[in-house]
């Protein structure tokens, strides 16, 4: 059996080894004793280490014959410095992974005016966090080249599930753009997008980028509006673009500041993905408040 290794092991990795677990032999790493126990219990083999630490990350060299790379970037900088210390670690062991998947992000993609975007549209991106993603597919690739070892990557838009959604947001009366001034954005269920990570994994071709979304492009507050009625709370108020500036955080603004419909054709030629969730009413169907 062959062995896996996760790296980023959160809620998309536990949802990914639960798919992958007849198939592998899968390792996990870890940087806590919580998170180490969650994975045991899920019958994965914790690895103690940590990206920021490259002198913890020597019992990855070597280990696994396939890698998932889940884990973000660090939150400054305009390097992806996790990344580079885990291929580094990767690329010490007598032995090389055969392939290794990436979540990325279509932020990488920056704002295209609401135009469809597939795999092939330029990067542009604008935000701190997408030029540190833009970097890590960079490094990636050039890695992958350089030691003929496959690399795909997974471009990911939101990502929603039981748990991952903006009740907080919309408990709190936070307001949304008024439709002339809002954007398009996108979004994939967790458990589509592990369904897309082992897909990847099986299928995914050399040096190749994925758009990894569900089938229907919204304008946010449309979203958001979904989110409220089906928990039954208060939609949110539409505002402008001008009155968002003093009331919406610059953080939230720098996603709503971005548009583009994200098509995703390559997920289901190439890997045979079939979304269980084509959109985000399906997806909603069956999660509760205590969600």
């Amino acid at each position: 059996m062959q062995k896996l290794l996760i790296i980023g092991y959160g809620d998309i990795g536990t949802r990914t080894a639960a798919l992958l677990s007849h198939r592998y032999r899968i390792y996990g790493l870890t940087r806590s004793a919580a998170s180490a126990e969650g994975a045991r219990a899920q019958g994965v083999t914790p690895v103690p280490g940590d990206l920021d630490q490259p002198a913890t990350l020597g019992r990855l060299g070597g280990l696994a014959d396939v890698v998932l790379h889940f884990a973000p970037p660090q939150r400054q900088g305009q390097h992806d410095l996790r990344t580079r210390n885990l291929l580094a670690a990767l690329a010490r062991g007598e032995i090389l992974p055969q392939h290794l998947v990436y979540i990325s992000t279509t932020g990488v993609y920056g704002d295209c005016h609401g135009e469809e975007v597939d795999e092939t549209h330029r990067t542009q991106p604008t935000t701190a966090r997408a030029v540190r993603r833009a970097d890590a597919e960079a490094s990636l690739r050039c890695w992958g080249r350089r030691l003929g070892i496959r690399v795909s990557i997974l471009r990911v838009p939101g990502i929603y599930a039981a748990g991952r959604l903006p009740l907080a947001r919309l408990e709190k009366g936070t307001p949304a753009l008024r439709e002339e001034d809002d954007g398009y954005t996108n979004h994939i269920h967790g458990d589509d997008l592990a369904r897309i990570a082992a897909a990847a994994l099986i299928r995914g071709r050399p040096n190749r980028v994925y758009n990894a979304s569900d089938d229907a492009p919204m304008k946010m507050a449309d979203f958001f509006d979904l989110v409220a009625d089906h928990y039954q709370l208060e939609r949110p108020r539409r505002i402008s673009w001008q009155a968002a500036q003093q009331e919406i955080s610059s953080g939230m603004l720098s996603y709503m500041s971005e548009s583009r419909r994200i098509v995703n054709r390559r997920i289901k030629l190439e890997l045979k993905v079939k979304l269980q969730y084509p959109g985000v009413p399906q997806g909603l169907k069956g999660m509760t408040h205590a969600s």
